[in-house]
């Protein structure tokens, strides 16, 4: 009886641990398959990329690298400014051919510092031109001209009367003589002075003697209306400090002429933050 009871009680126990060890097994080759990691207790199992001995895929390892990098280059400060800059770059004046080609002549000083040899009559032939004839109202204000961004406004000699040329014209020629040629338009002050920094030049637009607008005009253009003020002018930015700005001025022909640094950037902004330059 006793020893009936032994065996069976023996049997029982050994079908149990049998189906306990293969219920493990199955976990085991599940975890490995499925690469889920299993809480088993004393029992538990790695996922299948924890694996002691696992390879890494070269080219994937590469290419998380390679996301972690840009993302610290893409976030990486630019240097501080340095507290001053000024460079020495040609000077010329406007007067007497040019007597509205302020901006035409900045480009050639911005071209001849470059390593051109250009001037600025060649400049102005080449210049981009809105050929739009001038109306008038009856009153003698202007109903209908050029726009200034698509090309020079009028006549930049004294033949007739003359307006200007934007950046977006402009630019279109400093690309045509420097393919590395940059917009700066609309940017911050800070993006001029790192130009300056960097040891490049920048053809800003500003006011005539620096002074604020007390007068603002707006007529119709092959693109819609545009205000805009007759004291519209363009220098080429050489240096700043903290009190000054510098720049060759082509109204007066003189280079490295102090501007107050406040009434510089609030007429620069009144002309819409209007600057070009290049990269080296």
């Amino acid at each position: 009886m006793l020893s009936g009871l032994f065996k069976y009680t023996f049997s029982l126990l050994l079908v149990i641990s049998l189906a306990l060890s293969s219920g493990i097994l199955s976990l085991i080759l599940y975890a490995k398959i499925s690469g889920n990691a299993l809480d088993l207790g004393p029992f538990s199992v790695a996922a299948a990329d924890d694996l002691p001995g696992k390879e890494e895929d070269p080219e994937q390892s590469g290419e998380e690298e390679g996301k972690e990098a840009a993302a610290e280059e893409a976030d990486e400060p630019l240097e501080p400014l340095p507290a001053q800059a000024k460079l020495s770059a040609p000077a010329i004046h406007q007067y007497p051919e040019l007597v509205s080609g302020c901006e035409v002549t900045s480009l050639t000083m911005l071209l001849q510092f470059y390593g051109l040899d250009v001037d600025k009559m060649q400049m102005a032939a080449e210049m981009p031109k809105d050929p739009t004839p001038l109306q008038l109202n009856p009153d003698g204000t202007i109903a209908y001209w050029g726009n200034p961004n698509l090309g020079f406004v009028g006549e930049v000699t004294a033949k007739a009367r003359g307006f200007g040329i934007y950046h977006t014209a402009l630019f279109e020629q400093l690309k045509e003589h420097i393919p590395t040629a940059i917009d700066l338009t609309g940017g911050e002050f800070s993006d001029i002075e790192r130009q300056i920094a960097n040891g490049i030049p920048v053809v800003a637009w500003t006011t005539i003697n620096f002074l604020i607008p007390d007068r603002w005009v707006v007529w119709d253009t092959p693109i819609g209306p545009i205000k805009t003020t007759f004291i519209e002018h363009a220098v080429l930015v050489v240096g700043y400090d903290e009190h000054y700005i510098y720049v060759n001025d082509p109204y007066s022909g003189k280079a490295d002429v102090p501007v107050e640094r406040e009434r510089f950037i609030e007429t620069w902004e009144l002309l819409g933050r209007q600057s070009i330059s290049y990269l080296e």
